[in-house]
């Protein structure tokens, strides 16, 4: 564990997506006090936990305190359901319940919506809407729903509370909370298509899905939208959409690629056709802050990841964090993250909107963790940065017709994982193994983060599943901290000449690799890209190949970072090697912080202060999903996480596991 540092007066300059199935690459080879009954049921009040995040601006904090560091280590199984949608390879069981009115609400890859008693874990109802089981999505999964009363409905009339989804097929559903009926005056039968009106449609069925909870606020769900976007330049666009909750009634469209001259934008896109580019959309959460009328919008990259020559320029809007008028679409103000991405660093984490103490005034803020291992601190009113971010110079592209943005933003905090890896810093658990691992760093292009893609490959570091990846972070509120899982693996990237390659030949020898082959249609390259994997299946990356970091905002240091999980055989391995992990945290005012996330299927409390492992227990399949946590109406505290894995190397179930004290 690091211990906290001091604020250095000027950070160093480092020299040196969402791609899920990437993980699959890896081979996994004191007696406390407890409260009484009496004592924890006389303070505890009914606590919900109505949206993804824990609250539309997705802080992840709760503020029970009957689970706490003095208790966590005798928590116990309260209930197991098990939605019977066992997850073949390829499906991921993400899901966060929601509770509201003392019910919880979740969602399945395949589309079922189902409700839950609370306490006893009992399904109450389930909602099929039918997702084809043969599709072949590439991020097949749903990470939960969203829930809206309308104000106009009286009492116990028929979807005054509805629950709002959308399917990965990209079809949003508004559902009676009581029951799980569609809602008749919402769309056509209580659904809309978010396939109709997109600029550039899906070339196939599998380019265009939803994977995320749309944002309500005000009357309004926002939506946003997966796309598969490392095929071609023109592939599906990623339109931002609001609906009117009540009757489904598109209100606005925002497209991330700007489409009119007048926009300021709109002169950042460059060369023929680049306003045709694709995807720049947002598939992690989108945020909302009520009160002001925005919503925060996560955008990801343009088409295709790994080759910008069709759009040269800083492409504004896209790799952004984007601030709407949740009435109108229009833009209030935008933050660029990575400038003419080219490493598949979208925007993955929720925004976290939180309440911020500077210069002893409280301001109203937006976390963004990044991919590239930076946490992004800014005004939520007018984006401008609270913590100081700085324009670096980065290395050129060596690619015939490419043009990489010259410099990118870094943010002044300390990173959250490494920027930079070296031939002598390669990790390998025997001498044949770090040799391999030295070899394949030693054969890239390796001149520090945003190193652009070459023909002769290139070292990608973070790699494209982070950094900071969809687990975003969680907020200390009672210490102004943010916690952030991350991973710590590198990766390469590849780009082949189409002339004179043999596509499938390639494919036969990246796949005997563990390595992915992308035809960048409309571009004259194919792109392969892998993580950087030693012979004995461990990364090439020196451990903690995974870890949980705490940021002091006040001080602006890194409190404590701990390896997350642990992929060695020996579990009593000292320091744990940490482990790959997708997945996200939560904090609760009783000083923990709960997380499943990694590769070794269990479910962990750690103390927010020391970042001290308090509790672990293993699950039925990996936690590939963010926990929850409420009080229900029998003064309990529960604890839950959705603990199906993907089908690879999280495992395969359907479970969802709710804990409490005994």
């Amino acid at each position: 564990m690091h211990r906290r540092t001091a604020v250095p007066p000027r950070p160093r300059r480092f020299t040196r997506r969402r791609c899920l199935t990437a993980l699959c690459f890896i081979a996994l080879s004191a007696t406390t006090r407890v409260a009484s009954p009496q004592q924890t049921l006389a303070r505890a009040t009914p606590t919900e936990w109505p949206a993804y995040g824990g609250d539309a601006g997705g802080s992840r904090f709760s503020p029970i305190t009957q689970i706490d560091r003095t208790n966590v280590a005798s928590l116990t199984t309260a209930w197991t359901f098990r939605t019977g949608e066992l997850l073949p390879r390829t499906r991921s069981f993400e899901a966060t319940p929601i509770l509201v009115d003392g019910t919880l609400f979740l969602s399945t890859p395949l589309g079922k919506i189902i409700a839950l008693d609370p306490v006893t874990g009992q399904e109450r109802w389930r909602f099929d809407a039918k997702v084809d089981v043969r599709a072949a999505f590439g991020d097949f999964t749903s990470r939960g729903v969203s829930a809206w009363r309308d104000p106009a409905a009286a009492d116990g009339t028929s979807c005054q509370r509805r629950i709002i989804a959308a399917t990965i097929d990209a079809r949003l559903l508004a559902l009676d909370a009581r029951d799980g009926s569609p809602c008749r005056t919402f769309g056509r039968h209580g659904v809309v298509s978010l396939r109709e009106g997109l600029r550039n449609a899906p070339f196939e069925f599998a380019e265009y899905e939803v994977t995320s909870p749309p944002a309500i606020i005000n009357g309004l769900i926002v939506v946003g939208s997966a796309v598969a976007d490392n095929n071609r330049t023109d592939a599906a666009s990623g339109e931002v959409r609001a609906y009117d909750a009540r009757t489904g009634r598109k209100i606005w469209s925002w497209d991330p690629v700007p489409q009119e001259v007048t926009d300021p934008a709109y002169s950042t896109w460059q060369g023929l056709g680049a306003h045709r580019t694709g995807a720049a959309n947002a598939w992690s959460v989108i945020a909302a802050d009520s009160v002001r009328g925005l919503v925060f919008v996560p955008t990801s990259a343009p088409s295709p990841d790994y080759f910008g020559g069709a759009r040269r320029g800083r492409n504004d809007y896209a790799n952004s964090i984007v601030a709407l008028r949740a009435s109108t679409g229009e833009v209030v103000w935008h933050f660029q993250t990575v400038h003419h991405d080219l490493w598949d660093y979208d925007n993955a984490s929720p925004p976290s909107l939180v309440d911020l103490t500077i210069d002893g005034r409280i301001r109203p803020a937006v976390l963004q963790a990044t991919k590239t291992g930076m946490l992004f601190v800014l005004d939520r009113e007018t984006g401008v940065p609270l913590v100081p971010v700085e324009e670096r110079s980065v290395p050129a592209s060596d690619v015939p017709g490419e043009v990489a943005w010259p410099t990118q933003p870094f943010s002044t905090l300390p990173p959250l994982s490494p920027h930079a890896l070296s031939v002598e810093e390669a990790f390998g658990i025997t001498a044949e193994s770090r040799a391999a691992c030295r070899a394949q760093i030693a054969s890239l292009r390796n001149d520090g983060i945003f190193t652009p893609p070459s023909e002769r490959g290139t070292l990608a570091f973070p790699s494209n599943i982070g950094g900071a990846h969809w687990g975003g972070v969680a907020w200390d509120a009672t210490r102004e901290w943010a916690i952030v899982p991350v991973n710590t693996i590198a990766a390469f990237i590849r780009l082949v000449p189409t002339d004179g390659t043999d596509l499938a030949a390639l494919r036969r020898e990246a796949s005997a690799r563990g390595h992915q082959v992308n035809r960048l249609r409309n571009t004259p390259y194919h792109q392969v890209r892998g993580l950087l994997i030693g012979p004995d299946g461990v990364p090439c990356t020196p451990p903690p190949f995974g870890s949980l970091v705490a940021v002091d905002l006040a001080s602006r240091a890194i409190a404590w970072s701990v390896p997350l999980g642990n992929l060695s055989p020996a579990p009593a391995r000292t320091p744990p090697l940490g482990s790959p992990n997708l997945g996200g945290a939560i904090v609760t005012a009783g000083g923990l912080v709960f997380i499943a996330a990694t590769l070794d299927r269990a479910f962990r409390a750690f103390d927010v202060e020391t970042g001290r492992e308090l509790w672990s227990t293993s699950l039925p399949a990996g936690g590939k999903a963010t926990p929850m946590t409420y009080v229900a109406a029998n003064g309990r505290q529960y604890v839950v996480i959705a603990a199906g894995g993907d089908g690879e190397r999280f495992g395969a179930g359907d479970a969802v596991v709710a804990y409490r004290l005994p």
